[in-house]
């Protein structure tokens, strides 16, 4: 699974790191989404715009019309070779799935913006955008009230991003029955078999092959990385290996 695209050689959450994933044949792709200021959901991390544009403020301040003219170019990581690169609507990802049933896109609900504009508007604001998808989209978030909202209002699958993989979460993932479940490989117990029930477990922050194949062996379903490439020729190197 593409985490925010290919954003280990591209620009994270924009449309070419989308476009690249999906060039080196990933059919999952995750984003995040947080809402403008008229109530619009922008494909971004940070609801603070400094990290990946470079400029002071929030999300929050501005209309997705003067969002969607915003570079994205990372230019930290990346200096200029991505100049004019933009921010990125939800609605002109969901573009990239058109004539492609294959694709499935993970669409992560951000704390801050729920916070913001609370969680009716926010859930409904989202599966407004993404209803003539819903087919190939799952809606996510680390907020447990989002994801049971989410589920009350449409017929989107649902996953929860868990903070942590211990009994109390247990307790409460088994009540909910999400269709998938997402943990960073640093928050799992360090042994031991993955809960089983009716959800796949995604596995975050995993950038090698050896360690892919191992969460693999203890019943993840999938690996979330930003390392698409090396990942996939590692992947297919192992399969071509005498």
């Amino acid at each position: 699974m593409a985490h925010r695209g290919n954003a280990a050689e591209f620009p994270e959450n924009t449309l070419p790191a989308f476009t690249s994933a999906l060039g080196l044949g990933v059919r999952f792709l995750e984003l995040d989404v947080q809402l403008s200021r008229d109530g619009v959901p922008v494909v971004i991390h940070d609801h603070l715009l400094a990290r990946t544009t470079g400029l002071p403020g929030s999300v929050f301040d501005h209309d997705a019309s003067e969002l969607a003219t915003i570079e994205a170019a990372e230019t930290q990581r990346f200096g200029a070779q991505f100049a004019g690169t933009r921010l990125p609507l939800l609605r002109d990802v969901l573009q990239l799935l058109a004539g492609r049933p294959e694709i499935t896109l993970f669409v992560e609900i951000k704390r801050a913006s729920l916070a913001q504009f609370g969680h009716d508007h926010v859930v409904s604001q989202v599966l407004e955008v993404i209803r003539p998808w819903r087919a190939q989209c799952v809606v996510i978030s680390f907020d447990l009230a989002a994801i049971h909202r989410a589920r009350s209002l449409g017929d989107a699958p649902i996953g929860w991003v868990l903070d942590s993989a211990d009994d109390h979460s247990r307790l409460k993932y088994q009540a909910l029955q999400p269709q998938f479940l997402f943990c960073d490989h640093r928050k799992l117990p360090p042994t031991g078999r993955l809960w089983q029930g009716p959800w796949r477990w995604v596995i975050y922050e995993v950038a090698t092959l050896p360690l892919a194949l191992a969460l693999a062996e203890r019943g993840a379903d999938y690996v979330e990385t930003m390392a698409i490439r090396s990942m996939s020729d590692a992947l297919r190197a192992q399969r071509t290996a005498p």
